[in-house]
């Protein structure tokens, strides 16, 4: 690639060699040039510090948290000393404008104030892609250079923010495991160990997630923050800086297709005209890039699309580079690609886009609020409504409104009992619903309507097969909710939380419940589980309904009782009742362990259950986010003991020691999964201990000895007479296109698809699943159904819900494996070959999970 050329970019030159006495250049501050190493995160914040106390009257810091190993989270507003002097009023004026205004006070500017848009540009949100905090300095320098007209001109006509490193965890470790490998001088061979960054690598969060994916869910607390913040201005335009491999040139808007279809014909225009500003200062450098290829605006929790479909203008930059690239790489091409030459292509495109905004403010400020007027007045999409069935379902109900409600959009409750006909998502059809006074109502008609809708959409309509995600994503279906959606406007009434009845801790010598009855429906009743295990409660599981006091209870009910608790005296009660509360669980007194109908609590379809000692893989031989979302799961969600064993250790490593262990997705297995190895996960598994494969690991098992996993046996063509030629069927299967070969492809495919699962609800892996269970499925297997053991999840031939699934693919998904149980021994293998806790979002799959890890085997 060539250098910077002043001669090329006579702007930018005059940006990055203008001298200022009040205020020192990044490499002044850091005392080496910028592109010459990588800047740990504390070195970036403090330049942004320095340089607000140079500045106030032009730059704002905005704390906004911390990350989980205690690194801070900072934007940095830059405006002009006018606009900087009424930020407040500029804030709270847009969102009252949009309907999302917050704060009764006035605004105190003239009410013919403009409105300058508002353009946020998020770097690093992946935490090896590291040039970017290095260009944040770049930029935030020379955007404040009083004496060039570009920098002026932004500065008058928008309101920027910058934050300089969105993942700052995963950034410093990249940067300082890079720091330590590379000496005086880079070098650029391929091979070299500083091109080789180990597992996890830098990209991802402090629990090995992917924070690019996550801006919908908010599943990390790094993005709950940002999201935080981000509702609080809104922004009119978002730029989202990443890196891709180093063979690649650059990538600018316009995105590429798919395009969801409620992206409104505005903001397709400027994805053009960010594109036209990028192209003029790429072209006059002779810089190599592309457009409209790959990175499409689809999957609704991207920093792209999340924008987007929340009225702003959102795309997508990538630099050449990534990890791998370091500060010199040597490409195929044998051209070196250094850090500085990727450093200043992000430094360019921030500042063509930024042009962009200050070109254009009026009608960037009209469009997005015209898109707020249209969603209040008339939302896209059939549904005006949706109503979600609230009886016996606390826990989904409450992880939805925690969404709902980091997402600001807005809910309140039905209030009466009325007949409405709508879409009901469980049976895909058209329905008679009738409400509850207590039933969830959320209206189209609100601020947020576009992205309500996107979220809620049972189907996706996709233009294109070829596609950069999963593409179904259906709240219903993520939280196994009883919803509907309805054409018409319901006004609900405002929304009050349900009283929680739990008992209250009586007096030593006063009445005491038999037992606590606890109905097993959702990930919140896992937590509960889990806090009384650590506290050492012994809990007991009824394995078939019951009846009790007039009241029916389905298998997988907790029956927590006095028996057997004895050592622990009046914390008992304490313990259980605390943790109920914690976790807003309904407690049931239970005055007898007589049953109506079923089984009474002291017999043998009434078992105990184990306080297991958990283990997962971890290592180069797992997938990262697939480790991490176990992990997570564990860690975050149910506050709950999980050792981590690194792969390579694991044919040493005593078993006798662990009650479950967890082989999360991975790839690099075969290097571990030798016959002695196997031999030796069987031998635990018969003495009693349980195994857990997830997604392709159960590869490794089907089709060996002793383990009843079977991939399918390949039916045989039927014989035909050979024909004189080849039908034109034959020839053109036989004469592909090779401009067609991406679309050929994904025929074997399913990026991310949602079926509905059989499932066999006496099984203790389904229990808590009255309405079925919808799964996520993004890999094709191809297996029997178990011969002997239990298939508890499976897909028949009409199970197909949503989402682009190839035609070669979605025959081999039928009549095929899901989850199953294999009992080996005294021991037990449960196969999962969905992950229920991607990306932890798929709110359903934490129950499945539970089941697995505290339900199956005991």
């Amino acid at each position: 690639m060539k250098r910077l050329s002043l001669l090329g970019l006579c702007v930018l030159a005059a940006l990055t060699t203008f001298a200022q006495t009040t205020l020192q250049h990044p490499d002044q501050f850091l005392g080496y040039p910028i592109g010459k190493r990588f800047s740990p995160h504390h070195r970036v914040l403090a330049y942004a510090e320095y340089v607000a106390r140079q500045l106030p009257s032009r730059v704002k810091l905005i704390p906004y948290g911390t990350t989980f190993e205690g690194r801070q989270l900072l934007a940095v507003v830059v405006a002009s000393e006018k606009n900087m002097a009424r930020l407040e009023d500029i804030q709270t004026s847009h969102l009252k404008r949009i309907g999302l205004g917050t704060t009764a006070t006035a605004p105190s500017s003239p009410a013919n104030a403009l409105q300058p848009p508002i353009a946020w540009l998020s770097y690093n949100v992946h935490g090896n892609e590291a040039i970017s905090s290095e260009a944040f300095m770049l930029v935030l320098h020379d955007l404040l250079n009083s004496s060039n007209a570009v920098s002026q001109k932004i500065l008058a006509n928008a309101v920027v923010i910058l934050d300089p490193c969105l993942n700052p965890d995963g950034h410093d470790r990249y940067v300082n495991w890079y720091n330590q490998m590379s000496g005086v001088n880079p070098d650029p061979t391929p091979m070299a160990r500083e091109h080789s960054e180990p597992w996890p690598g830098g990209r991802y969060t402090h629990y090995l997630f992917d924070p690019n994916r996550d801006w919908a869910w908010q599943t990390q607390e790094i993005t709950r923050q940002r999201m935080a913040l981000y509702q609080q201005w809104m922004p009119h335009l978002h730029g989202d800086f990443h890196e891709m491999g180093p063979e690649s040139p650059y990538y600018f808007a316009p995105s590429a297709r798919p395009y969801h279809e409620d992206i409104t014909p505005w903001q397709r225009e400027f994805q053009q005209i960010i594109g036209q500003y990028n192209t003029r200062y790429f072209d006059k450098n002779g810089w190599l890039y592309f457009t409209r290829e790959n990175y499409d605006l689809f999957y609704p929790s991207y920093g792209d699309t999340w924008p987007t479909y929340n009225g702003a203008i959102g795309m997508t930059f990538e630099q050449g580079g990534g990890g791998r690239a370091g500060l010199a790489y040597r490409k195929n091409d044998g051209d070196t690609l250094t850090l500085r030459e990727r450093i200043d292509h992000h430094y360019t495109a921030s500042f063509a886009t930024l042009e962009s905004v200050a070109d254009r403010p009026d009608d960037i400020v009209k469009n997005f609020n015209s898109f707020f007027d249209k969603a209040q007045s008339n939302p896209v999409g059939d549904f005006k409504s949706y109503i979600i069935k609230t009886a016996n379902d606390d826990g989904r109900v409450a992880a939805l409104r925690k969404l709902l409600d980091n997402n600001q959009i807005r809910y309140g409750l039905a209030g009466k009992s009325q007949k409405l006909i709508g879409f009901n998502y469980q049976t895909q059809k058209n329905d008679a619903v009738t409400t509850d006074s207590g039933d969830l109502v959320i209206s189209a008609y609100q601020p947020k309507s576009t992205l309500l809708k996107i979220l809620f959409e049972p189907k996706s309509t996709l233009e294109d097969s070829v596609t950069y995600d999963i593409t179904s994503w259906c709240i219903p279906y993520a939280y196994g909710l009883k919803a509907y959606g309805l054409k018409e406007k319901l006004n609900p009434v405002p929304y009050a939380s349900p009283a929680v009845a739990a008992p209250s801790i009586t007096e030593t010598g006063g009445p005491r419940p038999y037992a606590y009855l606890v109905r097993w429906q959702s990930a919140q009743d896992v937590q509960f589980l889990a806090g009384l295990m650590k506290n050492k409660v012994r809990i007991r599981v009824a394995e078939r309904a019951f009846k009790q006091s007039n009241q029916v209870y389905d298998a997988g009910t907790l029956i927590i009782t006095r028996s057997g608790n004895e050592r622990l005296g009046e914390r008992f009660y304490q313990l259980v009742q605390q943790e109920a509360s914690k976790r807003s669980i309904r407690l049931i007194p239970a005055t007898t362990g007589f049953v109506a109908e079923g089984s009474d609590f002291g017999s043998g379809s009434v078992f105990s259950l184990k306080n297991p000692r958990v283990a997962v893989i971890s290592g180069d031989v797992t997938s990262p986010t697939s480790m991490g979302e176990v992990w997570h799961y564990f860690d975050q969600e149910l506050d709950y003991p999980l050792t981590l064993i690194d792969a390579n250790t694991l044919p040493n490593v005593s078993l006798a020691e662990i009650d479950v262990l967890i082989m999360p997705q991975g790839y690099g297995y075969g290097k571990i999964m030798n016959d002695r190895l196997m031999t030796k996960l069987k031998d635990w598994v018969q003495a009693g201990g349980k195994l857990i494969a997830m997604e392709r690991v159960t590869s490794y098992f089907a089709d060996k000895t002793d383990f009843g996993l079977k991939k399918k046996l390949s039916k045989p063509e039927p014989k035909k007479e050979k024909p004189d030629r080849k039908s034109d069927a034959d020839a053109d299967e036989t004469l592909k296109q090779y401009g067609e070969r991406e679309r050929e492809a994904v025929s074997e495919e399913t990026p991310g698809s949602v079926y509905r699962v059989d499932l066999d609800r006496s099984h203790p892996l389904a229990f808590g699943y009255p309405n079925g269970y919808f799964a996520l499925v993004q890999t094709v297997y191809d297996y029997d159904f178990l011969k002997e053991g239990w298939n508890v999840g499976y897909l028949k031939k009409d199970n197909y819900v949503a989402g682009f699934v190839g035609k070669n693919a979605k025959s081999k998904l039928n009549d095929t494996l899901l989850y199953g149980v294999q009992e080996l021994g005294r021991g037990s293998i449960v196969y999962m070959m969905d992950n229920p806790l991607f990306r932890g979002f798929w709110y359903n799959g934490k129950l499945l999970f539970g089941n697995a890890v505290f339900m199956v085997g005991n």
